[in-house]
């Protein structure tokens, strides 16, 4: 299985796996207190998956968008039980779901909490996760090291993705743990002060 424990603190633990052709990462943020957990983006290798879920207690799924190389897990997880959230923008994109995820929710993991914060551009419908009372936020595709996801795709849209990065997730603490669809993690404190730089490049 393989999973790596990439941060931890009283009450949480984060693990991250990595899988399929594009190297996405796979995040099961699970609170200690209850064994409860959440698996974020069933992106693929689907036995590798479903064995995460069962050993870290793993109750449902969700995900950050609606592309390809995030979803293709999907269908395996669901037949196995877990229910899946999307946004409705990006729920077309799946093959199926079970719920819809909007926008400034809590979703209780345990004892843990996700605020939901919509961040359309990578597509309508992209989703990050914050963790209340922790400095971690999952982002998929949002806001990469240098820059934010690529615009290019059918959905995107570049001007958009910046006025969410700048209104939605730079207002956050600048010590705040990004943690990406693929690649390295980073801060909100290291990328903010590239946002001109990332306008007057238009990418």
């Amino acid at each position: 299985m393989a999973d790596t424990l990439i941060w931890e603190a009283t009450g949480i633990e984060i693990h991250e796996v990595v899988v399929g052709p594009v190297d996405n990462n796979v995040y099961v943020l699970r609170c200690t207190d209850t064994g409860d957990a959440v698996l974020l983006d069933a992106a693929n290798e689907h036995e590798r998956l479903l064995e995460l879920c069962q050993v870290l207690g793993v109750r449902r799924v969700l995900e950050t968008h609606g592309h390809w190389d995030h979803i293709q897990a999907v269908t395996e997880l669901r037949d196995a039980g877990y229910s899946v959230g999307v946004t409705s923008a990006d729920a077309g994109m799946l093959p199926s779901y079970d719920e819809v995820l909007q926008d400034d929710e809590v979703v209780e993991v345990g004892r843990l909490k996700l605020r939901t914060i919509a961040t359309p551009g990578h597509t309508p419908g992209s989703m990050c996760f914050r963790v209340e009372g922790h400095p971690v936020l999952f982002r998929g595709d949002t806001l990469f090291p240098g820059g934010p996801g690529n615009t290019g795709f059918e959905g995107g849209h570049f001007p958009t993705i910046i006025e969410s990065i700048d209104r939605r997730l730079f207002t956050l603490p600048p010590d705040t743990l990004v943690l990406p669809g693929h690649g390295a993690n980073t801060t909100i404190g290291a990328e903010r002060p590239q946002l001109q730089e990332w306008i007057d490049r238009g990418w």
